[in-house]
């Protein structure tokens, strides 16, 4: 139970800031339209059962002019009951949209955030598949919270409209006791109250194994989906050396995974789908054995009988939502449970990187130099990659990093403020732009141009010419690829790695930055390539600071100090 406890605290702490978001009124004005439309649909229930009445008394009358009333009335009726489920629908398809915008943008905005995307994969916790979360888990938590929302308040607002026309209609029951005469008032709702209360908590009892099954296939399905992924991304690698044998037998395994989740959660719903079936049918023969004897006695009529049977149902049906929302409530949950559980590694992670004194602090100085006092650089379990790091690296100088070239990366990682586990401090240079090159650029599907000018287009305000860009790529050796600028493409895939790392090099000669971070940036260019680069780096960019991360054997000539990791 506190557990429950916790997860609602959780879940409405994040609702209030959806509720008071930027655009708090349009959100608060669409919730009291589709609040009044609901009470709008409960008078519409209550108008219905009581057509049905006059429907029956009027048939067992044997009334023409009775039944061509109720012809008139059900014909308005039906019109009303058009228009409002189709304006019902809308408004609540609008107040889905505004949660699953809110909510996406909420978990992606802080999951993209300095470096938090890649700080995540460090940590501990239920953060696996964080595309699946924002995604899908995003789109359920949002939309069933409306629908269920609605739901909820129908079901209050059915037992609030039914109560009175099923007290009305029970009068009153004596119980005979022998000894006394006990007259029971209302006696349907009573009947009503605990055959609804029973039947929840069977159905609770019977669905708590489904919340769990849900969130394990869930997290089965994602893996199963990041794992095709995976596969198509590295194709190429793939066929070369022909494993594909052993992707299939991975595949096959991962759906293994995925049908034992399936088969828990078939269990699961089984026996919700039973007891559901079996609560729906008698659901519709209860109330009217119930109510049949007064209506054989003669103490009500064929409208009323009809009437109460409908009343209790729909009393019922209130009382029963829990039940009649098993399934929903439970895969609610699980989708909820995601979303909250990477908000909660977030969490975590910004009270961690809240204490400068526990991490490595990478601060602004006031010289043009990037000055590294005392750095020890540290894994998350707290083992250390490299210790007692000291240098003053000047404006224009040339860097070789040589030695473990992964303690090198991570070097750069620290200076870019994304790998705070350490100690120490790093003084950037108070002016220029750092501009850190991985051995492979991140090339995003769509045209060329775009591609090579990422990340400066559109919300950034550096935007490149057409002639700046062709000029980059004739001097980065890609002259073929000018024709190809408005050509969209996954340029990640159709690209060879070689040419890649060019795009890469256009991309450096586009921006111009002060100082320069190459990670083993040209690895997959041949030796004389790669001192091309180096070369066109010194000829365009003279005033800029040079640190790479480079196997090339004659680099030294290239750079006029050297740090060994």
């Amino acid at each position: 139970m506190p557990e429950a406890s916790n997860f609602f605290v959780e879940f409405l702490r994040l609702t209030k800031q959806f509720w008071c978001s930027e655009h708090k009124l349009k959100i608060r004005s669409t919730v009291i339209i589709l609040a009044v439309l609901t009470v709008f649909q409960m008078v519409m229930a209550v108008l219905f059962t009581q057509w049905s009445a006059d429907l029956f008394n009027a048939l067992e009358q044997h009334s023409m002019r009775g039944l061509m009333a109720q012809i008139g009335i059900i014909a308005a009726l039906f019109a009303a009951n058009v228009v409002l489920t189709g304006s019902h629908l809308a408004i609540k398809r609008n107040l889905q949209i505004y949660w699953r915008g809110w909510l996406t943008e909420h978990v992606f905005s802080r999951w993209m955030r300095a470096g938090r995307h890649y700080l995540i994969t460090h940590l501990p916790g239920e953060h696996d598949n964080p595309d699946g979360r924002i995604a899908e888990d995003c789109r359920v938590a949002a939309e069933s919270a409306v629908v269920m929302g609605h739901s909820l308040l129908y079901s209050i607002l059915l037992l609030i409209g039914f109560t009175q026309v099923l007290w009305s209609r029970s009068g009153v029951v004596t119980l005979e006791l022998g000894f006394a005469r006990i007259p029971i008032y209302g006696h349907l709702i009573w009947i009503a109250i605990i055959y609804a209360a029973l039947a929840s908590w069977l159905g609770w009892r019977v669905s708590q194994p489904l919340t769990g099954a849900t969130n394990t296939r869930q997290s089965s399905e994602a893996n199963f989906r990041a794992g095709l992924l995976e596969a198509q991304e590295n194709s190429q690698a793939i066929a070369l050396i022909h494993a594909e044998s052993c992707e299939r037998q991975q595949f096959h395994e991962l759906f293994r995974t995925l049908r034992l989740a399936w088969n828990a959660q078939t269990a699961a719903w089984r026996n919700i789908v039973m007891f559901s079936e079996g609560y729906g049918v008698l659901n519709m023969a209860f109330p009217l054995l119930i109510s049949a004897p007064r209506y054989i006695l003669g103490k009500i009529t064929l409208g009323a009988l009809m009437q109460s049977a409908q009343a209790f149902q729909q009393m019922v049906s209130a009382l029963s939502w829990p039940v009649n929302n098993l399934g929903g409530i439970a895969e609610w949950r699980a989708s909820v449970e995601r979303v909250l559980s990477i908000l909660r590694v977030l969490d975590s992670l910004d009270g961690e990187l809240a204490k400068p004194d526990h991490w490595i602090q990478v601060k602004r100085g006031d010289r043009p130099v990037l000055a590294i006092r005392d750095l020890s650089i540290v894994r998350y379990g707290g083992t250390v990659v490299a210790r007692d790091i000291n240098m003053e690296i000047g404006r224009g100088e040339h860097i070789l990093i040589t030695g473990n070239a992964f303690t090198g990366a991570k070097l750069f990682r620290a200076i870019a403020g994304i790998r705070p586990w350490g100690s120490g401090v790093i003084e950037l240079p108070c002016q220029g732009r750092l501009f850190f090159m991985p051995p492979r650029p991140h090339l995003p599907t769509g045209t060329l141009h775009d591609a090579i000018c990422y990340p400066s287009y559109p919300a950034c305000r550096r935007v490149f010419t057409r002639d700046s860009v062709e000029q980059a790529l004739r001097l980065a050796g890609l002259e073929d690829l000018i024709d190809q600028l408005d050509q969209k493409d996954t340029w990640a895939k159709s690209l060879a790695r070689a040419e890649q790392q060019r795009l890469g090099m256009a991309r450096l000669l586009l921006n111009r930055p002060q100082w320069i971070f190459l990670q083993e940036a040209f690895d997959s260019l041949s030796q004389q390539e790669e001192e091309q680069m180096l070369r066109l780096i010194c000829e365009q960019l003279p005033d800029a600071t040079l640190i790479a991360i480079s196997h090339m054997a004659n680099g030294a000539s290239f750079f006029s100090r050297r740090l060994e990791l």
